[in-house]
């Protein structure tokens, strides 16, 4: 390394965050994570997987999967009754 040279260069010279704050008005001046556009502040990374995985699972009623089945029963549930109303 050369005696001039700041070790802190590429440091300085990294893509910034490209979020805003809500307080100032001014963008986020942290550098962003490699592969995202914000920082680490800002949500770059961060998150819960979907499904049991994520901490404020409850027992999946409201899940797609759940929501999808409760879909084609309703449908067999008209089907079935109107065949009932015909007989």
């Amino acid at each position: 390394m050369k005696d001039d040279e700041n070790p802190m260069s590429k440091a300085h010279e990294a893509p910034r965050c490209t979020a805003w704050s809500k307080r100032t008005g001014e963008r986020c001046k942290g550098p962003a994570v490699a592969g995202w556009t914000v920082c680490r502040f800002h949500g770059a990374g961060g998150g819960h997987g979907p499904g049991k995985a994520h901490p404020s699972w409850k027992h999946g009623m409201r899940s797609k999967a759940w929501s999808e089945e409760r879909r084609l029963l309703t449908e067999l549930m008209r089907e079935t009754r109107k065949l009932v109303g015909l007989i």
